[in-house]
């Protein structure tokens, strides 16, 4: 079983007297040794950056609507434009394959 590494080293850390004053009173208030919390202040700086956060669900919304406009955009035009042959259709009246300028004019 490994032990943990001796405490022996010192460092020294000059403070305002208040200062000093209410971080031990802190550290008193939350039962720990002013030691303790300088090493775990010490120990928070040496750790590694914590992994990148993933990407928050807005902005995966956001770009989906963007492609759904993009494809809107891009089908709007076959929209707007209806099946030539059925429009020829409902203009030819009596179904005889022949569009009159009566028919066209809707009469």
């Amino acid at each position: 079983m490994a032990r943990p590494p001796k405490k022996s080293e010192t460092l020294e850390v000059r403070l305002p007297h208040p200062t000093k004053q209410a971080f031990m009173a802190r550290c008193r208030d939350e039962g720990r040794s002013a030691s303790e919390a300088v090493r775990a202040f010490i120990d928070g700086e040496l750790a590694p950056p914590p992994a990148a956060p993933r990407p928050r669900l807005l902005p995966r919304l956001v770009a989906g609507a963007l492609l759904a406009a993009a494809v809107g955009a891009v089908a709007a035009p076959t929209l707007a434009h209806p099946n030539r042959a059925a429009e020829f259709a409902r203009l030819d009246k009596n179904h005889d394959g022949v569009l009159t300028l009566a028919e066209f004019k809707g009469r």
